[in-house]
């Protein structure tokens, strides 16, 4: 112990010491660094709340194609969904009343469905059979599901009119009231 306190009390190899665990420290930050490549450069990890909604162009049922970023000026809800998903089945009938309701307003309602991990078929019998009219669109690639980090079924985003993410829904089905309260709360904000 005594041969410890004084070599502590020699103040050249202390700070010899000190200069040696400061260059270690250093050399391995730098060994350590992630490589700027590797990370986001500055871009948002995931689409979140108060960021712009990562824009897609996707295929309708029906023929054509539908754009995000086309539908600036309005209020976007995004339900990325599946036909076999049983939260997502039941929050349908709501979405198309909330359609319904605010027909002659600034609002688009976007059914992604993760087709990818579904059957086009079914998702499309299942849309005919309950008489669905609002755009669904077939992600087909799982582009869309991947870059809006799709976890668990269904998602809902809420994009204000000017593609500006503000309010997220993980999980379902949601019920038509906060639906409608979060639209509404959208829509009270467009010009």
């Amino acid at each position: 112990m005594e041969q410890v306190l004084r070599w502590t009390q020699d103040t050249k190899r202390w700070l010899g010491m000190m200069a040696a665990v400061l260059l270690l420290g250093m050399g391995w930050v730098g060994l350590s660094a992630v490589p700027e490549l590797s990370t986001t450069g500055g871009l948002i990890p995931s689409p979140r709340e108060g960021f712009l909604a990562p824009d897609f162009s996707l295929d309708l049922l029906g023929g054509g194609t539908k754009t995000l970023s086309d539908q600036r000026g309005k209020v976007v809800v995004i339900n990325l969904w599946a036909s076999w998903c049983p939260p997502c089945r039941a929050e349908m009938p709501a979405l198309q009343r909330v359609y319904d309701a605010n027909r002659d307003r600034p609002l688009e309602i976007l059914a992604v469905n993760t087709t990818y991990q579904d059957s086009e078929s079914e998702a499309t019998a299942f849309i005919q059979a309950l008489g669905l009219n609002f755009p669904v669109l077939f992600d087909r690639t799982g582009d869309v599901g991947r870059q809006y980090l799709l976890r668990a079924m269904p998602t809902t985003f809420f994009v204000d009119h000017e593609g500006v993410i503000a309010k997220v829904i993980i999980g379902g089905p949601m019920s038509e009231a906060t639906l409608q309260t979060t639209v509404e709360d959208l829509l009270q904000k467009v010009p």
